[in-house]
């Protein structure tokens, strides 16, 4: 759709003591659009989003929200004809799941504690809730801490999105050796997230055993509870872990690492997992 990056007129400010220099130049930044997701043709959430790999995030958000369980449970989803801008154009910013015959996907049932970090419900009942809706749990498996450490900056290097406008999210999954699988930016961290599990949905590919989720931001407990859902065994993030993202990581046994960059971590949960070899 040619949509991800918008080319904008700016002004760069540069102060060089005693004088201020101020030129007119182009630049370029991140699409941020609204997405709509009808279910069966009712409303049922708006997201912001950056445009590209919609299908995959319906999919990664409907599955890391416990309202669906395979991809057979959704029969098709598709742009609505009817969301056209002002000049008639489809704008492609609503989005219709169509459920499978005998499928009842009930918004009723989402949880209702990731719509802000200030909801303020109770952490052990939003854990709690997480660890009932989960069809996969997370399979333990031995890491190299080295490993860990290398997979931001692996990341970094595919991130055409970020090098581009330089504001950009990016989830990627790695294998247990390092190799990359598959990469997803966006301006919403949850949504390049969703975005990659939905990718492992779609291609029957869950639970994502020996794998490796590494973010380009902290690891919140909606970015926690979407790779507990996934069955993804580890999550690396280049910034912090707030304190419910690790009681959520501790409860289900996944590795999680904060301020992965350069050469250290901070290890938050699952440091039993992690082989270390002093000896070569």
């Amino acid at each position: 759709m040619g949509r991800i990056t918008r080319r904008i007129r700016v002004h760069r400010v540069t102060s060089s003591r005693p004088a201020v220099d101020i030129r007119g130049r182009a630049d370029i930044v991140g699409v941020e659009e609204p997405l709509e997701l009808r279910i069966a043709g009712t409303p049922f959430t708006t997201t912001m989003r950056t445009p590209g790999d919609d299908v995959e995030l319906a999919h990664g958000f409907l599955f890391s929200e416990g309202l669906i369980r395979s991809r057979e449970d959704i029969a098709e989803v598709r742009y609505c004809a009817g969301s056209e801008g002002p000049d008639g154009l489809n704008t492609y910013n609503v989005l219709e799941v169509v459920p499978a015959p005998g499928v009842i996907i009930n918004p009723a049932g989402r949880r209702n504690f990731t719509t802000t970090s200030a909801c303020g419900v109770c952490g052990t009942s939003s854990i709690d809730q997480v660890m009932e809706r989960r069809s996969c749990a997370p399979q333990p498996v031995q890491l190299d801490p080295e490993l860990l450490i290398s997979l931001p900056e692996r990341m970094r290097g595919a991130q055409k999105g970020f090098d581009t406008t330089g504001g950009m999210h990016a989830a990627g999954l790695f294998t247990t050796d390092g190799e990359l699988l598959a990469l997803r930016e966006d301006v919403g961290r949850h949504n390049a997230v969703d975005k990659i599990i939905g990718h492992l949905l779609m291609t029957n590919q869950l639970p994502a055993k020996d794998t490796v989720l590494a973010v380009s931001s902290r690891a919140s407990f909606e970015l926690v509870q979407k790779a507990i859902m996934a069955g993804i065994p580890a999550l690396v993030a280049v910034s912090a872990a707030t304190s419910l993202a690790v009681d959520a990581a501790r409860e289900a046994g996944l590795v999680l690492t904060g301020f992965t960059r350069f050469d250290r971590m901070n290890v938050y949960s699952g440091d039993e997992y992690l082989t270390v070899d002093n000896n070569g």
